[in-house]
């Protein structure tokens, strides 16, 4: 156990993780050149297209120390945006060290900051690693000082690197040989292993992800996992390398994979205990918290006779990502379909990408929202996670929102037109600190139904992409939230509603209507689009009849014969809007998401 070393690599995002590691794969030998490609442990099309890390990666590498001592590294790779910071939770606990990566050219970043303090709390060793000090832009001196006052480290402990180049590459194996301290865990006590990971493979059923606390697993074994109780074989067990390497038996301190034969995805939870049936452990590890979903959405098949295939694709998905959470519902508008929890927008627009490429699932997604909670005048507490929850507003007292607490850290240049985005989003400014002269770092409460559609886009954009956001929730706060309704011909259209502040209802009302009418196809009738709350209707916009020129064959002649035939025209097209419905297309759905209230 003494030559074992687990760390992580964690970052904010574009800092360098993902091309770091690949130096250190090919450093330690553990990808032949022929294999070797870019980003080798992002394994999904999806994150090599957007350059980012989505999934946490671990691999097992081999490294030939100074001291003629052979190493093993278990090293895992993590996300480095907001939305996938759960990813970096579960990495942590299975680690006893972090790789703190910087980017010499962009300095500190918020979610650096959030991953260093998640590292901090499970007491996980810090190596700073300075990357990118190739580049001209690299302000090596300035960001290494931002390093020192954030974890009080010695400047020589700062490591100089370039993931482009492979500076520093030996330096950073030799500090995890040096600075990391090996496992610590009991061989022969009862079987401890902890379930950081898992996917689905539809030949092979669940495969399960661990890291062995105290005992030895052998193949053949019969496990129990504490937390439902399940017993099974492990079939086959081994260590991560770029492929899946078997192995007869592994001790505590390592990391590695089991495979049990089972097809239920329900079985396994991440952050449960595995453990031998005849000889079980005295108590579970305390596993991870509990993630909470910030955003919801409806995700709906096309048609409705796909509802379980999208069942067992959600199922499948929710064992490669523990943090999509999601319950059965039924829509007027849509039928059958699932409330999905997210931990963001880009998590929300990551999850329907998978549907559709890995299971060939094409849905619509409803207008997102976040988690509500009314008080009714007898004192009732309800969660409402749609707006069809809301009660009667004869009956609500008052709603609560969620605020979170917004970390950005930017440009001073910047900071006015910061403040005025947040500042219209009903932020309330808490704090203002300057980091250094060149970056100021802005703390801000905000309520999250705000943040939730296009904040992160526009905060990039009116920055120039220099400011960094992370935020934690906080708590819930009474607010003055309506419910609106989007008509179409008097007809509610569930999937359509939303609930917002009282003084952005009229806005986003007329906006939406606005978004409709260009969007929804002219019927042979004509077609009213109207924004309600309760009774009152705040914006309308009218969609005109398709009409055929029924006077076409009247050459001249008493003006009566055409009018006749209007009125004919008239009463038909009266008829036929009492008859008939509006069909809204799913580009009309999806447009009005990337709406900006």
């Amino acid at each position: 156990m003494k030559y074992i070393r687990n760390f992580c690599v964690i970052a904010h995002i574009d800092h360098g993780k993902s091309t770091l590691s690949d130096r250190l794969l090919e450093h330690t030998k553990t990808i032949s050149q022929r294999d070797m490609q870019n980003q080798a442990l992002d394994d999904m099309d999806l994150e090599r297209e957007r350059g980012i890390t989505i999934k946490s990666h671990a691999i097992q590498m081999y490294y030939n120390a100074q001291d003629g001592k052979k190493y093993t590294f278990n090293m895992i790779d993590t996300p480095g945006h907001v939305d996938f910071s759960y990813e970096v939770s579960r990495s942590i606990a299975a680690c006893e060290g972090a790789l703190l990566l910087v980017d010499a050219s962009q300095g500190i970043q918020a979610q650096t900051i959030s991953n260093l303090y998640l590292a901090i709390e499970h007491d996980l060793e810090i190596i700073p690693v300075l990357n990118k000090v190739d580049m001209e832009s690299a302000m090596i001196e300035e960001v290494s000082d931002q390093i020192i006052d954030l974890i009080g480290c010695k400047r020589e402990e700062i490591i100089l690197a370039s993931g482009k180049t492979g500076i520093g590459v030996d330096d950073i194996l030799a500090a995890a040989v040096e600075r990391i301290p090996a496992p610590e865990g009991d061989e022969t006590a009862p079987l401890q292993a902890l379930i950081f990971d898992s996917v689905f493979n539809s030949y092979r059923g669940v495969i399960a992800y661990f890291r062995i606390l105290n005992g030895v697993l052998n193949k053949g074994d019969a496990i129990t996992f504490v937390n439902t109780g399940a017993e099974y074989s492990a079939d086959e067990i081994g260590i991560l390398q770029i492929g899946q390497v078997p192995k007869t038996i592994m001790k505590a301190g390592n990391v590695g994979y089991v495979i049990t034969g089972i097809k239920e995805s329900k079985e396994i939870k991440v952050g449960d205990t595995i453990t031998q049936t005849e000889n079980p452990c005295a108590a579970a590890i305390d596993g991870f918290e509990v993630v909470k979903p910030m955003v919801f959405a409806g995700i709906y098949p096309i048609e409705n006779e796909h509802f379980e295939d999208l069942r067992d694709s959600l199922e499948k998905l929710q064992l490669n990502d523990a943090s999509l959470v999601y319950e059965p519902e039924t829509s007027i508008a849509l039928g059958f379909g699932f409330r999905c929890g997210f931990l963001g927008m880009l998590h929300l627009e990551i999850i329907q990408e998978r549907l559709s490429r890995e299971f060939d699932q094409e849905v619509i997604t409803t207008v997102p929202n976040v988690s509500y909670k009314a008080f009714t005048n007898k004192g009732e507490e309800l969660v409402i996670n749609t707006p069809s929850d809301l009660p009667d507003q004869t009956k609500l007292n008052h709603v609560k929102e969620p605020y979170i607490k917004a970390q950005i850290i930017t440009k001073p240049e910047f900071t006015g037109a910061i403040m005025t985005l947040c500042l219209d989003k009903r932020g309330i400014l808490k704090n203002q600190t300057y980091l250094t002269t060149e970056r100021v770092e802005l703390t801000f409460e905000l309520p999250l139904a705000e943040i939730v559609f296009d904040f992160y886009d526009r905060l990039k954009s009116i920055s120039k992409g220099y400011a960094s956001f992370d935020y934690a929730p906080i708590d819930y706060r009474q607010s003055d939230l309506v419910k609106l309704d989007i008509k179409l011909n008097g007809d509610s259209v569930d999937a359509l509603s939303s609930l917002v502040h009282r003084a952005k209802a009229d806005t986003f009302g007329r906006k939406i209507c606005k978004k409709l009418k260009e969007l929804l196809p002219r019927q042979q009738f004509v077609i009213a689009i109207q924004a309600a709350i309760g009774a009152k209707i705040v914006a309308r916009e009218t969609i005109s009849a398709l009409r055929k020129d029924v006077t076409a064959k009247c050459y001249g002649g008493d003006i009566t014969r055409k009018r006749k035939l209007l009125e004919k025209q008239k009463k038909g097209k009266k008829k036929m809007r009492q008859i008939g419905s509006v069909q809204v297309p799913q580009k009309a759905f999806l447009e009005v998401l990337k709406l900006s209230d």
